[in-house]
């Protein structure tokens, strides 16, 4: 069966109340306090419709916030790596702690330790594509001699990342843009000092 425009129209715009009761909600009574008969009553759509798109109110939050997180932390290309790393970890930082997507995800992340299909969704959907676009740019960085050939770009990635979750979850209060651009100097420092790769110099010191 062909389904027709209007009702692929119906089904975004029900989609779109979901998530913006979702996180109204969030808002105001806090990850905890949200339940799907709630979403589904502030939305005007029915509980049968949430749960034929999402598994649980967690998948319903994470698509509300990684549809934002990924406008929020783009990874630009200005040929300045130290720049860029600071642009996108000072996004991820307001995003995080600005209400209420902060508070929707260090929820989330708190309920994937019990529930293994909002876990492998926060893998697939938010932190793995978000990891390989960050290698992607550091690797680029790396092609243009700001990072030596040796350096390890998955571990920089955890440690640019690492102290972000760490406050999140913590609640500790989120890094200012002096903390951030101390941060990413310190892990491009660290990237720098490894010692160049042998085996990409030997062809230009044999040629030589």
């Amino acid at each position: 069966m062909i389904t027709s425009p209007s009702s692929l129209r119906r089904s975004e715009r029900s989609r779109r109340a979901t998530l913006d009761a979702a996180l109204e909600l969030c808002t105001e009574r806090g990850y905890g306090r949200v339940t799907v008969e709630a979403i589904a009553a502030r939305a005007g759509v029915s509980k049968k419709t949430i749960y034929r798109w999402w598994p649980s109110k967690g998948a319903v939050l994470l698509e509300a916030f990684a549809e934002v997180f990924v406008n929020a932390t783009p990874f630009v290309d200005t040929g300045d790596i130290d720049a860029d790393l600071r642009t996108h970890v000072t996004g991820a930082v307001k995003l995080l702690s600005t209400p209420p997507y902060g508070p929707a995800y260090a929820g989330i992340l708190t309920e994937l330790h019990h529930d293994d299909v909002l876990g492998r969704a926060v893998r697939e959907d938010v932190v793995g594509p978000r990891f390989e676009a960050a290698v992607g740019r550091m690797r680029r960085a790396q092609e243009q001699g700001q990072i030596p050939a040796g350096a390890d770009l998955p571990l920089a990635v955890e440690m640019l990342y690492g102290p972000v979750y760490y406050r999140l979850v913590l609640r500790k209060p989120p890094q200012d843009e002096e903390t951030v651009a101390a941060l990413v100097a310190h892990v491009l420092r660290s990237l720098r000092a490894v010692p160049a790769d042998p085996a990409v110099d030997a062809p230009a010191a044999a040629g030589g």
